[in-house]
């Protein structure tokens, strides 16, 4: 009995239909990107200094250059270069009374300026920007910045929730591949797996990986066109407002037809491959009557969570998984926020950090086939945590050196991102393949929603402590690695048993399946 993949083969495996669909879920995934992370540019935090209205009246009365105002009104930084006291602090003095002179107005108060009262900054603060973000429309600085913090957790955790409702819907009423949606950390993941049910098993991992550098494009386009549009709600409007479009998938990407078979809506699935073979110029198949999911008897059991944890291997494997896509969230995003927060010019910094991830899809590509994936996932987690550690001793003076080794460290982590999904795949019984993928990946929804407070909260307390926890979260990340089993060369697991003795008895694979998500394929013999 002809499964999918025997059809594929017939009717094209990588042809004009699978092509198309490609390049067509490759839009979706480049017009995620900025909605993602435009937070780095919807609220950057510029220069910003308190406004004081008696202050700026004597600097115009006085002829005050800009720096002269700076120089003769604002406090300096702290005692240990901390700028808090110059961007949320203003001195305690009235501008307007007469005894202040134009040369120094402030020497005939105290003689030394850090002696001088500090006070809360009344009313609002000055940015020194041209455009404007949310932080300087509605003053999220100085006590209010951890509402910034917020803003982006909460858009993760509308991700995490928002996956789970469409999520079940689509897998249980409707599995339209313009509809299906996973865990908030599969966002990147989920429709790459859409095309490789389309497409023949000998290219599954090619379009899996190559799919992500599609995101890395919108993170390129996303540094051009905030730079073009500075002002945040036209941007918002720019990055949001072509994803709307995208509800015509419904009608432009068909259906999954593996989930009908399942379904047994063969007559469906008769008409999607006549499709295929149409579109890539073969001839249509006579019968497909007998098309099969070709399921396994393992496959008709219920899972549950308590499987994830039943045995001491996969208990093993849960725990390590979970925290792989916790680390794999964490080191993301922060660097990201990091580079943002810290860096010189916004634009270009993240565009440099963006462009490193096209490399790092050509590295997975040249590494799994002859290294595996256990050891390029550890020591991509390895050089991560490094980089982050390094960059905790470089000036910020070097600015250069700084973004070159923060680049390193997002090659790096882009990797972890991109291969840890089929890790998990590919550690689980068939049973439970999909519940353990979907339990794993939800630590990287956590990973994103405490992510804002961990880089901004903890760089209010020492620059460098936000990349101290990232070197020890990636450094712990690429050890815990090496303790999991390398599945090159042997069968997926079927059975807890099997899932066991990964690791301890090599089995050959006759089927090379690499990425196994929503659906459990065995290819005919």
């Amino acid at each position: 009995m002809p499964t999918v993949d025997d059809i594929l083969e017939q009717v094209g495996e990588f042809g004009w239909f699978q092509k198309q669909a490609f390049l067509t879920l490759c839009l979706l995934s480049a017009a995620f990107a900025p909605v993602y992370v435009g937070i780095v540019f919807l609220a950057f935090t510029p220069d910003h200094r308190c406004l004081s209205p008696g202050a700026a009246e004597l600097g115009r009365r006085c002829g005050w250059s800009a720096a002269e105002e700076l120089n003769y009104t604002v406090p300096g930084p702290g005692p240990t270069g901390d700028a808090f006291p110059r961007q949320c602090r203003s001195y305690a003095v009235d501008w307007n009374q007469s005894a202040l002179g134009c040369v120094d107005p402030l020497a005939g108060l105290a003689a030394n300026r850090s002696h001088l009262p500090l006070g809360p900054c009344l009313h609002g603060w000055a940015y020194d920007t041209p455009g404007s973000s949310i932080v300087t429309e509605f003053n999220l600085v100085c006590d209010n910045s951890w509402k910034v913090d917020l803003f982006q957790s909460c858009v993760n955790l509308g991700f995490f929730l928002g996956s789970l409702g469409v999520g079940y819907i689509a897998d249980r009423y409707v599995k339209s591949n313009s509809t299906r949606h996973s865990s908030d950390a599969m966002r990147r993941m989920d429709l790459s797996c859409s095309v490789t049910e389309f497409v023949g098993m000998g290219y599954r991992r090619m379009v899996a990986i190559l799919y992500q550098m599609a995101f890395t494009v919108g993170l390129v386009v996303l540094s051009g066109v905030a730079y073009a549009i500075p002002h945040w709600r036209w941007l918002q409007l720019a990055i949001s407002l072509p994803t709307f479009l995208f509800l015509l998938y419904y009608w432009c990407v068909p259906e999954s037809p593996r989930w009908l078979l399942s379904q047994k809506r063969n007559a469906q699935v008769m008409k999607i491959m006549g499709h295929i073979a149409q579109k890539n110029g073969k001839s249509p198949l006579a019968d497909l009557k007998m098309l099969s999911l070709e399921e396994d008897v393992t496959e008709k059991l219920s899972p549950s969570f308590v499987d994830l944890f039943r045995t001491p291997q996969l208990r093993k494997h849960t725990f390590i998984l979970m925290y792989l896509w916790f680390t794999s969230s964490v080191l993301y995003q922060g660097l990201i926020m990091h580079v943002g927060a810290t860096g010189g010019n916004l634009y270009l910094d993240f565009l440099y950090s963006a462009l490193v991830e096209f490399p790092a899809a050509f590295i997975i590509l040249a590494t799994i086939d002859r290294f595996g994936l256990i050891r390029p996932l550890a020591t991509s987690n390895l050089v991560a945590g490094t980089a982050c550690f390094i960059m905790i001793f470089i000036s910020h003076d070097l600015h250069w050196l700084n973004i070159t080794v923060a680049c390193v460290g997002r090659m790096g982590i882009t990797i972890v991102f991109q291969m840890v999904c089929l890790v998990n795949a590919e550690l689980y019984p068939t049973f439970v393949r999909n519940l353990g993928v979907m339990v794993c990946s939800s630590l990287c929804d956590l990973g994103g929603i405490i992510t804002p407070f961990l880089v901004f909260r903890l760089m209010e307390i020492w620059h460098g402590l936000p990349l101290t926890l990232f070197a020890g979260l990636g450094l712990v990340a690429g050890g815990m690695t090496l303790l999991l089993p390398e599945t090159k060369g042997i069968t997926l697991p079927e059975t807890i048993e099997d899932a066991e003795n990964l690791g301890k008895i090599a089995k050959p694979k006759e089927n090379m399946i690499y990425l196994q998500i929503q659906t459990s394929e065995r290819a005919g013999t």
